[in-house]
């Protein structure tokens, strides 16, 4: 089974991917930059989602610049999920290697879809 790891702080949002994605992927969840880097250095997952805004001193942007640059991690496909709307943020995400860049509150079906772009799945499906 692909493994996806999810780097989010907000509970719910990880509650809510957890359930979307669960027949298609193992899953791993971080909130925190700290839980990011024990998964990081253990486990190499097929896809990644990232928010920008995360607790333990670094943001989601720089810890996609350090998997992009880790050779463990060769096109690890990376979805940006965030609340940050700013193009700023968006063409920063951009320059450090994101795959497909969303803007929080997005609906369930965006999501199934940016993720089955990116991985070869032949459906993802929702219990």
């Amino acid at each position: 089974m692909k493994k996806m790891l999810i780097v989010e702080d907000d509970n719910l949002s990880v509650s809510v991917m957890q359930r979307l994605f669960q027949n298609d992927f193992e899953i791993f969840s971080a909130t925190s930059a700290k839980e990011f880097y024990e998964y990081f250095d253990n486990t190499v997952f097929d896809i990644v989602i990232m928010d920008i805004s995360l607790r333990g001193g670094k943001n989601g942007l720089e810890i996609i610049e350090e998997i992009n640059a880790n050779p463990k991690y060769p096109r690890t496909p990376i979805i940006c999920f965030t609340a940050h709307s700013h193009i700023e943020i968006k063409q920063k995400a951009i320059q450090v290697g994101v795959d497909h860049f969303l803007t929080k509150p997005v609906s369930n079906a965006v999501l199934m879809e940016a993720v089955q772009s990116l991985i070869k799945i032949d459906s993802i499906s929702i219990e």
